[in-house]
């Protein structure tokens, strides 16, 4: 018998801040983090967060992820928590894991060095992030990652959801985090045509040229819900939905019909028992990318029928860019903060729509959500290269 997913912590590093209230409330309001063309965490400081022993043996994404993860453990107190901390589980995501770690290290050692630093192997491995903060809370349950582009912060909070409903854990940290803001990483992705050569990130707008790289980190704490009730934790939301399927079609272009996306999102609502007009907000991946943001208005009108014409749709990623690995889970906590304010923030820099793309965006200004006599239901999108599709279903607290 599946246990009710309660979330009682989030938090996060992006480029509009450091915390889940800095995401929410800037990008509610219609600030951007994106500067000369980038989404970088320019606020972040690891020293200002973490001891220096732990920073010095860190790359920037597990970095990313011990804040993230730390603020959503504290506002959970799960740390405090009388769990068996066996029965408390972690799950990371992350598209590159350590990649600063491994271009400093193979420019180090070409350039003459001889040897690269004891500390790079688990600089570098896509799993750091959830080891490490396993090791910094006593998280003794099921650890792992998951590597699935820009679907594996998401795909990160769906496994922990199985596992906290299916009673093979009582919590679960997860989330997601990336940092590659890098030399390599961004030749490689602007030399394949992904990225804006514009340098702005601006979803479901007929001029967009591709997605704004960005940097961060977002997590959740899960927890059976009578659990959490009974400890006198403080209920967020509640995870009750998670689709994922494959496109089986290309390896960076999305099927074009948007089919796989839409199947991922019948899945997550089948797995809520909602229908499409339980819901009141959908966070796009709205990459700002020609091909992705027509096959997700497919998916979302094939998915929803007619109801895709009412529910408001927005894209974090016009306001920071796109974090790959670190996206989903970022936007699964902006969708919980949508949700919770009852208010669908702004897609940015929406200003001559595409004929084609016909949804409700909610370009330019923040506008509030259609409630239907019940809290406030969401989805959040999240589309992979490799063809990874996840969304995430979304309850507030009533």
């Amino acid at each position: 018998m599946s246990r009710r997913v309660a979330i009682t912590g989030v938090g996060a590093v992006t480029p509009l801040g450091v915390g889940a209230a800095a995401l929410n409330e800037r990008w509610a309001a219609g600030d951007s983090g994106i500067s000369d063309g980038l989404g970088r965490c320019a606020d972040f400081e690891p020293t200002d967060h973490l001891s220096r022993r732990v920073a010095r043996r860190t790359d920037r994404f597990t970095q990313l992820a011990l804040v993230a993860a730390g603020e959503a453990i504290g506002q959970a107190g799960l740390d405090e928590a009388s769990y068996d901390r066996a029965e408390v589980g972690c799950v990371m995501g992350t598209g590159i894991g350590g990649i600063s770690t491994i271009e400093a290290e193979h420019a180090a050692l070409r350039e003459g060095r001889g040897k690269v630093s004891p500390h790079c192997v688990p600089q570098m491995m896509a799993n750091s992030a959830a080891g490490a903060l396993a090791i910094e809370h006593e998280l003794r349950g099921q650890c792992f990652g998951t590597v699935s582009a820009c679907a594996a912060g998401a795909n990160a909070i769906g496994a922990a959801a199985r596992m906290v409903a299916h009673g093979d854990a009582s919590a679960c940290v997860a989330g997601g985090s990336e940092a590659a803001i890098t030399e390599l990483a961004m030749a490689a992705f602007a030399e394949m045509g992904a990225t804006s050569e514009s340098g702005i990130s601006r979803p479901f707008d007929r001029r967009r040229d591709g997605f704004v790289m960005g940097e961060g980190a977002g997590a959740m704490v899960l927890e059976d819900a009578d659990t959490a009730e009974s400890r006198g934790a403080r209920i967020l939301g509640y995870l009750t939905g998670y689709g994922s399927t494959a496109d089986a079609h290309h390896m960076t272009a999305p099927e074009p019909s948007g089919e796989g996306a839409a199947r991922a999102i019948a899945k997550a609502l089948g797995d809520a028992e909602i229908a499409p007009g339980d819901l009141a907000y959908v966070n796009a991946h709205g990459t700002s990318t020609p091909l992705n943001d027509r096959s997700e208005t497919e998916a979302l009108k094939a998915a929803l029928g007619e109801e895709a014409m009412r529910i408001p749709i927005s894209s974090t990623k016009s306001a920071i860019g796109h974090l790959l690995g670190a996206a989903g889970a970022v936007e699964a906590v902006a969708t919980l903060g949508a949700l919770r304010a009852q208010v669908a923030p702004p897609t940015l820099n929406l200003e001559e729509p595409d004929e084609d793309l016909d949804l409700d965006y909610v370009p330019g200004e923040a506008k509030p959500l259609p409630l239907n006599g019940h809290p406030p239901i969401g989805i959040s999108n999240s589309f992979g290269f490799g063809g990874h599709n996840v969304v995430l279903c979304i309850e507030a607290a009533a």
